[in-house]
């Protein structure tokens, strides 16, 4: 498995997304409210005896980190989808929350604030 394989962000997207409050160089025109992009994965068994058997002799747990990134991925693309949706061009203060769902799989929201921004004169 490649470093790309583990990656995360943003691809290409009309809709910019940062952790900051503002983007330097543009102003907010009109904020839309909250949008986020939710998901629950399960993880199959084969990779749950894998992870058991890993832990005992220590190291990463990779096809664990592999679902995780690909699971904060699609989160983060349902997060631009509604973003689109509603009209925004840009989401400031994204975050992930991770969490455990029912012991079943892992539930990963990414959130933010969806807004309209344009670059200042």
């Amino acid at each position: 498995m490649g470093i790309e394989e583990y990656g995360g962000g943003q691809s290409q997207t009309d809709v910019l997304v940062v952790t900051t409050n503002d983007v330097p160089g543009y102003k907010v025109d009109r904020v839309i409210g909250e949008v986020f992009g939710l998901t629950v994965r399960s993880r199959h068994v084969g990779s749950q005896i894998g992870a058991g058997l890993k832990s005992l002799i220590g190291g990463e747990l990779k096809g664990l980190t592999k679902t995780l990134v690909e699971t904060r991925n699609q989160a983060m693309d349902r997060l631009v989808e509604q973003a689109r949706a509603r009209g925004a061009n840009a989401v400031l203060m994204f975050r992930f929350d991770v969490t455990e769902a029912a012991d079943v799989g892992t539930e990963v929201c990414a959130y933010g604030t969806a807004v309209v921004i344009s670059p200042r004169a």
